[in-house]
């Protein structure tokens, strides 16, 4: 039994789950909210017993002192068999981490170094690592990048049409995101299918959202960018916006840097569409006939078929698409939509099928020329996953 403690970090939250690299049995999982902001929100479960509790968490080292007592009180006892492996979810890996790596101080500083390509993310990542550092000092710790599996993007895909000193100076490039869960899920088609050779169009679709195309298992196109706001229509980023608009709105409206950060990244989207970001919520308001939230719904099941032609043309062939994320995974009506509008590359969806989907579900006919598939992600099984691979080189 390999046991990797896989952690996220976010700037006021940390994720956690227990789990065998091997088997991917799930030993304990947990969260804790509202770091720094008094009073901490802590969830742990482990087998079939969840504990809610408040308590005081001042900064990361809190959490993860806190994190500590919980197993301690809550169990597995974490001391009972060593840890094979702490394994940390990174957002940005720019050019220089391009598969999972051991963490070290010449690693702090290389991310650290890396702050102004995701200035919202891994400052809370590298919290997060150095506070577990100081928790679990005699466990490898191995950083595994969103980044990283759009390592394979062509210089085609990921070179924006900019003047070249953006590109060699500042780093201006396509990076991508999503990269655990695409990497995950597009294995798991493969698997199901039998197939190493395969164009596979994976949508992961929650708050956050992207396209990504895995042509016999590499990525070689997705919608995020240099940063998470390129490409689909999400919870409250805009998604693929006119370049020229933020200037338009400078000019017009006064609107400052800040403020046009902010309305891209927190107030467009879903939000700046129906007013809301909870897909769950515009859905329900578009059943009950709601123009606007049907209006936004519209336009997000047009940017995804639209994604999704790309790529099959990119690709030269489409095989199969693969629903994941909260969205993804939970919305047959979404699906449905979305599927409808695919029948010029033979796609025929089992209504069944999709209305009933739960787990790992084929949402399409045998006579269908496309699989599609409902494929759960589990970003921490691979980041366990890659963590054993890396160690045991």
């Amino acid at each position: 039994m390999k046991r990797v403690l896989v952690i996220n970090a976010g700037s006021s939250s940390v994720k956690y789950q227990l789990l065998d690299a091997d088997s991917g049995l799930v030993a304990a999982s947990g969260l804790i909210e509202r770091i720094g902001e008094g009073t901490g929100e802590l969830r742990h479960t482990a087998g079939e017993s969840t504990q809610r509790w408040s308590a005081p968490i001042a900064d990361p080292a809190a959490a993860f002192v806190a994190l500590g007592e919980a197993f301690g009180t809550y169990g597995p006892d974490l001391g009972a068999e060593p840890l094979f492996a702490v394994g940390h979810r990174v957002v940005h890996g720019g050019t220089k981490f391009r598969e999972a790596t051991r963490i070290d101080e010449h690693v702090l500083h290389a991310l650290e170094e890396l702050t102004p390509l995701a200035p919202l993310h891994n400052p809370a990542n590298i919290a997060g690592i150095r506070a577990a550092l100081a928790r679990f000092p005699d466990v490898p710790h191995v950083a595994v990048f969103d980044t990283a599996f759009h390592r394979t993007l062509p210089p085609a895909a990921f070179t924006y049409a900019v003047p070249q000193t953006w590109r060699d100076e500042h780093s201006v490039r396509r990076y991508g995101f999503h990269g655990t869960s695409h990497e995950y899920v597009s294995r798991r088609v493969s698997a199901i299918m039998g197939r190493s050779e395969l164009a596979i169009v994976v949508l992961h679709l929650g708050n956050g959202c992207s396209a990504c195309a895995v042509l016999d298992g590499e990525s070689i196109d997705t919608s995020m960018g240099m940063t998470p706001l390129e490409g689909l229509v999400m919870g409250t980023r805009c998604g693929d916006l006119d370049p020229a608009i933020p200037f338009h709105m400078a000019r017009t409206a006064g609107l400052g840097v800040a403020e046009l950060d902010d309305a891209l990244n927190k107030q467009s989207g879903l939000k700046g569409l129906a007013g809301a970001n909870d897909y769950r919520t515009i859905s329900d308001r578009a059943q009950a006939g709601d123009a606007d939230a049907a209006a936004a719904i519209a336009v997000v099941v047009h940017r995804l078929v639209k994604y999704i032609g790309a790529y099959a043309a990119a690709m030269g062939r489409l095989d199969a698409i693969a629903f994941t994320g909260g969205i993804g995974e939970h919305s047959p009506r979404l699906r449905a939509a979305v599927l409808g509008r695919l029948t010029v590359f033979g796609v025929e969806i089992d209504a069944d099928a999709n209305a009933a989907a739960e787990g790992e579900t084929l949402v399409t006919t045998s006579a269908s020329r496309v699989a599609a598939y409902v494929i759960p992600t589990n970003e921490e099984l691979q980041i366990a996953r890659e963590c054993r691979s890396l160690l045991q080189q």
